[in-house]
């Protein structure tokens, strides 16, 4: 809501985003409950209404809670675990994963916490080079100092720059991160900085390359 509570129900902007790619329609940028298409010059009469007849089926098929097989194969196909839900119980399963770990505030707070220079970004990023930085799992990231750049998505703006120093926002963040996309895959929060590993066990872990 506006004034930052979660509802008890909600439509994450994830999932619409995936539908309109199916029918046609290519999205921007994706945030946590907002979207933005692009209009270039030239756009014609018929192109806005291939959109407005998208979100309006959209509409349709979320009130008859339609099964993701049926309106999203494509997307069935490399996510089967979705095949039997409905649309509307995907679309709660994912809002309450946001709900529960009041992901607006922790990612409000994150940009909004003090963010430490330890070093120079050039300073920080030469470790690269001369091959002096060390391979950190985000459980052990609090106080380690980055030698890249790293940034969420959405909303895609730079978190930390070369020679900061991750703290427990950030690092709660991220372990938040890491939870909501073994539980959603298909709609993972991407994080460019960060370095997905698998292990023999079959499990992702997420790790960033710190100063030794």
């Amino acid at each position: 809501n506006l004034d930052g509570k979660f509802d008890k129900t909600g439509i994450p902007a994830s999932i619409v985003t995936k539908f309109l790619a199916e029918h046609g329609v290519v999205v921007e940028k994706t945030g946590l409950y907002s979207f933005f298409i692009m209009f270039t010059i030239g756009i014609t009469k018929g192109r806005w209404n291939t959109l407005l007849t998208a979100l309006q089926q959209f509409k349709d098929d979320y009130d008859k809670n339609q099964s993701m097989w049926r309106i999203m194969p494509e997307f069935c196909q490399k996510f089967p675990r979705y095949e039997r839900m409905g649309l509307r119980d995907l679309c709660q399963h994912v809002h309450e994963m946001y709900a529960r770990h009041d992901i607006a505030r922790l990612t409000t707070e994150m940009y909004l916490s003090e963010l430490a220079p330890a070093m120079k970004p050039a300073d920080a990023y030469a470790h690269i080079a001369h091959r002096q930085t060390e391979r950190v799992e985000i459980d052990h990231l609090e106080g380690r100092v980055t030698v890249g750049l790293v940034t969420p998505y959405p909303p895609g703006i730079p978190l930390l720059i070369p020679g900061e120093v991750f703290n427990r926002k950030i690092v709660d963040y991220l372990k938040f991160s890491r939870e909501f996309n073994r539980q959603c895959p298909g709609f993972e929060t991407d994080i460019h900085g960060l370095v997905e590993e698998k292990g023999p066990d079959g499990i992702k872990r997420f790790f960033a390359d710190c100063v030794r």
